[in-house]
């Protein structure tokens, strides 16, 4: 059969061996057609991957072929989506950008210059010392790093990052976190910035001299009984004699500790055929594994990275610039404290709110989110300098995150705010969004504010996802209205107003049923 390119994805024969996906000369995507598409006709048809599909309008040239390169199956000039324009998956910054072995988009080493790859290299070396020196730990470079040292000598032109782990002398998982918390302070005071992205696991922050920030992953790894656990995800049957004491390998010259034995870790990690190159591979992790992970160190970003690909892409840009009918609808019922804007977002109501004088402090757990609401709020300043404002104050919140919701909570328990929140319970698991109640309460019984809320209703007669068209694929979900009264009642709040009636969905498009709700938490003595 021939292969068709379409806006559906890519009609190709049922094959078993890896395919690479480029459009005008440059890497984007990998594929196994036989496990990644679903019968079709003659053959299988795999559908683009979703981060890729905002960026499928236009015309370019679509190359389809064996890893080697040698094995041709498609090359052709295409028409997706729309037809206007090129097609390039790039970032705001017009670096071009490919989907990784997590499925996130990144780039990846094929991409970048060979000063840049020396910066990633020397960094990564840094980071190793600190972490040895400094936090106490001895870390060995690891997954794709590791792999491509070993089979290569040099690092996958489809990787992206620099991974490293250390094995760690506990067992508990309280110790464990106690531990990785340690680690980022030191590190901090290091001088790196980083992101915690699970319990046992940060990410180095490492500015390149091309203007990106390549991520250095640092997990954590460890044993229970006869079962070794590596974040992410790895589990399974690998004795401490496999990791220490280290060995040394060498990547592009330059030297680093790795484990004791290097292909019993890549056949743990990668399977007996991790030296047969494939960079469309999956990890296959134990399920039971992967519970007690979750479990013990897990649990609160699992839809980040979705939303800082969605902040990344074009979809960004169709946002509203103009504040949202309920900001004007909750902005009368304000008295002079501050507003917290809970899940801010792009921040057009948190700017909104402080052109009409209000103090407002805008928190998001995306970082990506985050840098679009500070360039916001920067221009929103430059424009109005001659004019008194409210203060716009940015953070980062991360409801589901005890720790980063009990540390807010402390301090709005002695500054008074009101708290604000469109489209955010519709974005959050049963966990983070029974946080949002202990927030609220915290906040606002020992002064008085008040709650207000909107988000799409799940109601009766209402099918159509939240935030069509194009919201992040099932990350803002339609909510029961009574559900969420429930909740707040359960929570010790009082629901003062409640409507569910036609409004605006994320894009500013007409929605059917959304939910506002205004509440307040009485103080023990009060009665309701």
């Amino acid at each position: 059969m021939s292969p068709v390119v379409s806006d559906d994805g890519l009609l190709l024969p049922a094959e078993t061996r890896p395919l690479v996906v480029e459009i005008d000369g440059h890497y984007v995507w990998s594929l196994t057609p036989s496990r990644d598409g679903a019968p079709s006709g003659a053959g299988v048809l795999v559908p683009w991957p979703e981060v890729l599909r905002p960026y499928l309008s236009g015309r370019g040239r679509i190359r389809i072929a064996d890893f080697s390169g040698d094995d041709v199956l498609y090359d052709d000039e295409v028409r997706l989506g729309d037809g206007e324009g090129a097609l390039a998956v790039v970032d705001a910054a017009g670096h071009r950008l490919s989907v990784d072995k997590v499925g996130h988009l990144s780039r990846s080493f094929a991409d970048v210059a060979e000063t840049v790859r020396e910066e990633i290299l020397a960094g990564t070396a840094r980071a190793i010392e600190d972490l040895r020196t400094y936090a106490g730990v001895q870390p060995y470079l690891n997954y794709g790093a590791l792999l491509g040292a070993i089979r290569e000598g040099r690092m996958l032109g489809h990787d992206s990052d620099t991974d490293l782990c250390y094995l760690s002398k506990h067992s508990s998982p309280a110790d464990i976190i106690a531990e990785s918390y340690r680690i980022t302070r030191v590190m901090r005071e290091r001088g790196w910035e980083l992101l915690r992205m699970s319990g046992g696991d940060i990410k180095l922050l490492l500015p390149l001299s091309d203007g990106r920030a390549c991520h250095i992953d640092v997990f954590v790894a460890f044993h229970v009984g006869d079962t070794f656990f590596q974040l992410g995800n790895r589990s399974g049957t690998l004795p401490r004699e496999a990791i220490v004491p280290f060995s040394t390998i060498e990547l592009h010259g330059h030297e680093f500790p790795a484990p004791a034995d290097p292909e019993a870790m890549l056949s743990f990690l990668y399977g007996p055929h991790w030296r047969t190159p494939d960079p469309s591979f999956r990890y296959e992790d134990p399920p039971a594994g992967v519970r007690r992970l979750d479990g013990w160190l897990r649990g609160f970003r699992t839809e980040m990275g979705s939303w800082t690909e969605f902040y990344n892409s074009p979809l960004a840009a169709t946002l509203p610039r103009k504040a949202s009918s309920f900001a004007r609808w909750v902005a009368p019922q304000l008295d002079e404290r501050p507003v917290l804007d809970i899940g801010a977002g792009a921040g057009v109501d948190t700017v909104w709110l402080a052109r009409h004088g209000r103090a407002v402090l805008g928190v998001d757990f995306s970082r990506a989110a985050l840098r679009v609401l500070r360039r916001r709020v920067l221009r929103a300043q430059r424009r109005d300098r001659k004019h008194r404002r409210g203060e716009v104050r940015t953070d980062q919140l991360i409801l589901g995150e005890l720790r980063s919701t009990m540390t807010l909570g402390t301090q709005l328990a002695r500054d008074p705010h009101h708290l604000y929140a469109r489209n955010l319970v519709g974005c959050l698991d049963k966990a983070a969004l029974a946080q949002l109640w202990v927030l609220a309460r915290m906040a606002l019984r020992p002064t008085g504010g008040r709650l207000f809320l909107e988000f799409p209703a799940a109601v009766r007669g209402v099918t159509e996802p939240a935030g069509t068209p194009g919201a992040p694929n099932g990350l803002l979900r339609r909510s029961d209205p009574e559900a969420v009264r429930a909740d707040i009642e359960q929570a010790g709040g009082v629901v003062e107003h409640f409507a569910v009636e036609p409004g605006e969905d994320m894009f500013g498009e007409p929605d059917p049923a959304v939910c506002r709700i205004r509440a307040h938490w009485p103080r023990p003595k009060e009665t309701r």
